[in-house]
Parts: C-alpha cells; sequence; structure tokens
C-alpha cells in the first residue's frame, strides 16, 4: 500500500515530529480510555442505576389507590422512606414535552431507562443535575415522581476526563523538555552540517547519547580531512602558479628584446599560459576562507557592473526586484569574481550581456544572459566542470580561456550554499547563467 501522499500532512522539522511521535499514541491512549470509560461508566452504571430507581417507582405505582380516593398514608411512608415524592398532578399542569439539556450524556440513557421499565410514561424532565421529574399515567390518574438525580447518574462523572486531560498533558509537557533536550545535539550537529556545506566553520563540540556522539566525532574527523585537502591543494597550485610566474616573466622578457615574428608569435603563447596559470589560481582560490558579512547584494552588483563598463565591456544592469528585502550574508569578493567570470564568458561568446538580479525572503537570484550560441541542453552538466571546453557548443575561435569560468561561478555558489543553473536566455538567445542562494 503506498502512503507517499502521507507526507505533505507530515512535520518537516525534527521538533514537529518528535512532538507529534510524543503526542499521538497520548492522545490514541486517552480516546480509547475514554470510549471505554463512557460505554462502561456512562451506560452501562447508569442505566443500572435508573433500572433501580424504576423497580422502586414501579412499586409505588403498584400500591395507588383509586383514582378519586386520596393517597393512603402507606404509600406516603413507603415514598418518604424511598426519597420518592409521590404528587397528583391535573393533565394542564404538566410540560407541554420532556426536558433534557444538550450538553447532557447521562440524560439520554436515563430517559431511555425510564421509558423501557416503566410503562405510561407521559413526560421526562432533567432540569439540571439535582432534579428527576418523571410523569406517569396510572389507574389513580395522572402522577408525578419526583426523586434525586444523583440516584440515576453517577456524581461527577466529569472528574475521570480532567484527570486524564490533566495528567496526560502535565506529562506530555515533561516529556517534551525531556525530548528537546535529547534533540538538541542533534540540531547542533545538522546546524554544524549545513555551515560547513556553506563553507562556514562553526564551533561543535559532540554530545547527546551515545550514537548522536559517534555521528559527531565522525562529522569533526571529516571537516578537518576536507579542509586538509583544501588547505594542501591549494597551497599545491598556488605554489606551483607562483613558482612558474618567474620564468615565465624572464621568458616574457627575454622574448621580447627580439624583434621578430617568431617572437610575436611565442609572446602569445607565454602571455596565454600566464591567463592559464592566473585561471588556475583563481580556480583554486575558489569562495576563499574569507567569513560570510551582511551585504547589500544591489550595492555590490552595480559596482561590479559599473567596473567592467569603465573597461569597455558591453555589459548592462536589466532589472533589479526585492531592494526593501535587506541584507544577505555573501563573501563580495568570491561574488565579484564569479560574476566577472560570466560576463567574461557572456561578452566572449556573444556581443552584449544583461544582468538582473531578484532577492526575495528565501533566496538571492543573479543572472547574467547573452546572446551568443548559448549551450545545448545535454552539455550544461559539463560546462560546469574544471578545464572544460565545449567547441560544438561556443566559438572557441573567439575564446582564449581554460575551462574555468564557469566552473569557478559553480563552486563559489556552492560554497555559498547555492548552485548555478545554466539554461536558454528567452529575451536575448543565449546563454543564461543564474546564481541562486538560499537565505
Amino acid at each position: 500500500m503506498n502512503f507517499r501522499w502521507l507526507k505533505r500532512y507530515v512535520p518537516r522539522g525534527l521538533y514537529s515530529r518528535a512532538a507529534l511521535i510524543l503526542i499521538l499514541p497520548v492522545v490514541t491512549l486517552q480516546l480509547v480510555v475514554s470510549v471505554v470509560f463512557i460505554q462502561r461508566h456512562f451506560e452501562g452504571v447508569t442505566q443500572q442505576m435508573t433500572r433501580a430507581a424504576a423497580r422502586e417507582v414501579q412499586l409505588l405505582i403498584d400500591r395507588l389507590p383509586g383514582p378519586d380516593d386520596a393517597l393512603p398514608p402507606e404509600l406516603t411512608a413507603l415514598a418518604r422512606a424511598l426519597e420518592i415524592d409521590v404528587t397528583r398532578v391535573a393533565p394542564a399542569d404538566i410540560p407541554g414535552r420532556s426536558l433534557r439539556r444538550w450538553y447532557d450524556l447521562t440524560g439520554v440513557i436515563v430517559d431511555a431507562s425510564l421509558r423501557e421499565n416503566l410503562s405510561d410514561i407521559r413526560r421526562i424532565t432533567l432540569p439540571d443535575d439535582y432534579n428527576v421529574r418523571v410523569y406517569v399515567a396510572t389507574p389513580a390518574g395522572l402522577i408525578a415522581f419526583h426523586f434525586d438525580r444523583r440516584r440515576v447518574s453517577a456524581t461527577q462523572p466529569h472528574q475521570l476526563f480532567v484527570n486524564m486531560v490533566f495528567f496526560g498533558a502535565l506529562m506530555t509537557v515533561i516529556a517534551f523538555f525531556y525530548l528537546r533536550n535529547q534533540l538538541r545535539p542533534i540540531k547542533r550537529l545538522a546546524e554544524a552540517a549545513e555551515a560547513f556545506g556553506k563553507g562556514r566553520t562553526v564551533p561543535y563540540r559532540p554530545s547527546g547519547a551515545l550514537e548522536v556522539r559517534a555521528a559527531g566525532n565522525a562529522f569533526l574527523d571529516m571537516r578537518a580531512r576536507i579542509e586538509r585537502q583544501i588547505e594542501q591543494r591549494t597551497l599545491l597550485l598556488s605554489g606551483v602558479s607562483h613558482d612558474l610566474r618567474t620564468p615565465l616573466t624572464r621568458l616574457k622578457l627575454g622574448l621580447s628584446m627580439l624583434d621578430s615574428e617568431d617572437s610575436k608569435d611565442m609572446l602569445h603563447d607565454v602571455d596565454d599560459m600566464q591567463r592559464m596559470l592566473d585561471g588556475f589560481l583563481s580556480f583554486t582560490r575558489g569562495a576563499g576562507d574569507v567569513a560570510a558579512e551582511s551585504t547589500d547584494p544591489f550595492d555590490l552588483v552595480e559596482r561590479i557592473i559599473h567596473d567592467c563598463q569603465r573597461t569597455d565591456i558591453p555589459v548592462t544592469l536589466d532589472r533589479a526586484e526585492g531592494a526593501d528585502q535587506g541584507r544577505v550574508m555573501l563573501r563580495p569578493l568570491a561574488i565579484r569574481r564569479a560574476v566577472t567570470n560570466l560576463i567574461d564568458n557572456a561578452v566572449r561568446y556573444g556581443t552584449r550581456a544583461e544582468v538582473s538580479i531578484l532577492l526575495t525572503e528565501k533566496s538571492l537570484r543573479i543572472r547574467i544572459e547573452d546572446d551568443g550560441p548559448g549551450i545545448p541542453a545535454d552539455r550544461r552538466g559539463d560546462a560546469v566542470k574544471p578545464f572544460t571546453r565545449l567547441d560544438s557548443a561556443r566559438n572557441q575561435n573567439r575564446a582564449s580561456g581554460v575551462g574555468l569560468g564557469l566552473a569557478i561561478a559553480a563552486d563559489i555558489a556552492r560554497a555559498h550554499g547555492g548552485s548555478l543553473r545554466l539554461d536558454k536566455s528567452e529575451k536575448l538567445g543565449g546563454l543564461r547563467a543564474d546564481i541562486v542562494i538560499g537565505r
């Protein structure tokens, strides 16, 4: 049986699910006990008590005199002993209909039991918790029998419900506080893992149950190993790039002193090698180790576009929406590097680029569109891989990169807990690149 449809009604948070697991059995148990109690106490006990009272009333009915005779003293003494008032009434003095309060649960059972055990009942009134009046047509005329409600209903039957609700709520609150202490280490572990996924390292110390401590220690080991690998990769590639720059500079200086066509081609090759090294170094830096800070994304994007326009790059700001949504935690230098790379890619393969920014309560989206040839849908996954050059998709005669522009932007987006999404530009017809970062 498929129960997937239940997922939309199940809470998503850990605390909410734990509360549901805790409260649902308690509520179910109380409902079952309440139903059993109603059947046994409200129905069974009330029926027994009502049948006993009906037999006493029937005993008095059997001793009634004729219609014109007065009630004998023996009958009056017996009624007094049974604590039942017996009174002759005129037909005009009885109520127009039986009376019972709508919320009187036992009143329904009392009414039904009296009618079942006594014949010729005209009216039954249950005005409150203290009085019962039964109007019966007898050979002595219309007789009203009045007795205490406590003789046919259990006293204060609501006390069990009050105790059940009170102690059930009390134990649920106590259990919830205890459960919250057990869930807090799991939540702290989730927060530390989420922060590390976004490129931040927050202090974390394993605590809680043994299984949670084991998971926390495993997370710390994993985080340390990943940080060491990132540091080693960065140091290695940075060292290689730095060490190669010196001989490249000497080679470039020596070639510049030669005056020949071959030297110009060789200088061009040296420049390409220099750009490759710069690209490698930029890729190894990624989002860097700089902590995120509260940033105005609109001001940041406008400054990036302004700097690009100063260098005659054909890029414009198309639209900016959501400026009233506040600031976002970003690494400004990393975002600048990602957006600049996307703009460079756009104008390298097209004639112009347009940038738009959208900020909502949940996410930040920076979009760069161009009028170039774009990238086929089946190659977009490969386009964000390092050192990938899509010869069939982009005009490589105009390109001079090493296939790291999109990879750097994707890496920076992931370091912010977001992603880089590629699609076709509906407006310009080329590539549309979206940096989407959750808030």
